[in-house]
């Protein structure tokens, strides 16, 4: 240091004394204004801290939301998928009453459409045989009767007519 000098002469008091006065007179509205700064700051923090939170609230309502949405539509889809099988099932087994019944109908109508053609054969046979027994007894006739027997078998047959219509 210097040698025996005055105290007033020390330029490193005088530093102290002029930082001193600067922190006086600036310090208050230096602590002030960093003071403000930082509570200002802090606040901001301390919004965006509650923003987050709030957003994450938000979020974890929309994802249990999202989530109950994604269960309910699970349930549904299976119960969808459930009264589809049910349905399918039914109509399966509406198809194969419906053809039963079909084939049913079709042996049926098969059946009844035999017997009118084993009737109707019927039919032809009876009129091609009454046919050729008309020619038959008509050539004979010709041939080979008489008045006598004319008369003869006419008789007969009025007689025997009787038994002929109750047989029919």
């Amino acid at each position: 240091m210097h040698e025996h000098g005055s105290l007033l002469a020390d330029p490193r008091l005088w530093v102290g004394v002029a930082f001193t006065i600067f922190f006086l007179i600036f310090g208050g509205r230096a602590w002030n204004a960093t003071t403000k700064m930082l509570d200002g700051r802090a606040a901001g923090i301390r919004n965006e801290l509650e923003e987050a939170s709030r957003l994450r609230r938000d979020a974890e309502a929309m994802l249990a939301e999202a989530t109950a949405r994604r269960e309910a539509a699970l349930q549904d889809a299976q119960a969808m998928l459930t009264q589809a099988r049910a349905e399918a099932q039914r109509v399966a087994e509406a198809a194969r009453a419906d053809a039963a019944t079909a084939a049913t109908r079709r042996e049926q109508l098969a059946m009844d459409r035999i017997a009118a053609a084993e009737k109707a054969a019927v039919t032809d046979v009876r009129l091609a045989a009454a046919d050729i027994a008309a020619r038959a007894a008509e050539q004979v006739i010709r041939t080979g009767l008489s008045a006598e027997t004319d008369a003869h078998l006419i008789d007969r047959a009025i007689q025997g007519l009787p038994a002929a219509l109750r047989a029919a």
